[in-house]
């Protein structure tokens, strides 16, 4: 889902990127324990048969199959990083952490660069993450585009058009 306009309005989205954590891997690992919650549910609570060696209550289950039958993939369905380069800045919004979007004013940032990072080494994985060299919102990937900023700190923005997004900050920022 990636959409880019350029307009002339001072609320105008140049870039825009929303990245979800939609990998094979981590879909598997949402998917698995889901379907034996499911399987567990159905056996225990409709056809009556205990589930497992050492079966939890009706009510346990029901707790389960609500916390991790339902409420684990909807969670993991609705995180997403949006990505915006707007006239007044660059918005990051990683749903549903953030209520609303945090604010990155030009004036802020030093340096802007495409770089290719690793997530586990440097940040310890992807998400809302703090490392040795600043913090990283980032989905999915290897790439994206790091801030620095005037008090010495800095931001990478996972992305998977690091060039695209890069691009427009560079045209944002000169007009």
């Amino acid at each position: 889902m990636h959409s880019h306009d350029i307009m002339g309005s001072e609320s105008t989205v140049l870039f825009r990127e929303v990245q979800r954590f939609d990998q094979w891997w981590l879909r598997l690992l949402v998917l698995v324990p889901t379907s034996m919650v499911w399987y567990g549910a159905i056996q225990q609570l409709i056809l009556g048969k205990a589930f497992g060696d050492n079966p939890t209550s009706d009510i346990g289950m029901s707790i389960l199959l609500i916390l991790f039958g339902i409420l684990l993939p909807l969670f993991m369905y609705s995180l997403k990083l949006r990505t915006e380069v707007r006239q007044d800045g660059l918005y990051v919004r990683f749903y549903p952490f953030h209520l609303s979007f945090r604010h990155y004013p030009y004036t802020n940032i030093n340096i802007y660069r495409v770089r290719k990072y690793s997530p586990i080494r440097e940040y310890g994985g992807w998400g809302i993450r703090y490392g040795r060299k600043g913090m990283a919102y980032n989905v999915r990937g290897n790439c994206g585009v790091e801030l620095e900023f005037n008090d010495g700190k800095s931001l990478l923005i996972g992305s998977q058009e690091p060039e695209e997004l890069e691009r427009y900050i560079h045209i944002a920022m000169r007009r």
